[in-house]
């Protein structure tokens, strides 16, 4: 159940990046609340618990459709309400301190190994292959990260 609820806290953490420095951490809380309860354990339901689309065929592994997909169409219609950034499109927005941008970046890589590989619900075949897969779907996004700062620091390259 704990290990469930993490999925719950993640997503809400999703969302509250689409609202950074735009709400009020006692209106994301009461809406965070209320979201969980509305949104998000009827579609975790849904999936996971036996719910209607699981006996459709349906398969979330480690919640690329729970998550991702509950918490990016709620981020994109919280944003689309709540409006661009003070000062979007006037300057630019580049993380402030890298090291720090780095360090979140590995240890968010890091818990990804616990949250894919547990959703195997063992230490098997499975776990693994879901270990090697975010592993490579990480370096890869690194990669592409890396090639776009470059270029567009670096133009003429």
């Amino acid at each position: 159940m704990i290990y469930q609820m993490m999925f719950a806290v993640i997503t809400l953490a999703i969302l509250v990046s689409a609202i950074a420095e735009r709400a009020k951490i006692s209106a994301f809380m009461l809406f965070g609340l209320l979201w969980v309860t509305f949104i998000y354990n009827p579609f975790a339901y849904w999936l996971w618990g036996g719910g209607w689309l699981a006996k459709l065929g349906a398969l979330d592994f480690a919640g690329g459709m729970v998550v991702h997909v509950s918490s990016g169409f709620s981020a994109l219609a919280l944003a689309l309400i709540i409006g661009k950034r003070s000062g979007f499109g006037e300057y630019s927005m580049e993380p402030h301190n890298i090291p720090m941008t780095l360090l979140g970046a590995a240890l968010l890589w890091f818990g990804w190994f616990g949250f894919n590989g547990g959703s195997a619900l063992a230490a098997n075949g499975l776990a693994a292959n879901a270990i090697v897969v975010t592993n490579v779907a990480a370096v890869v996004a690194a990669a592409v990260w890396i090639v776009i700062g470059w270029n567009s620091v670096n133009p003429a390259h």
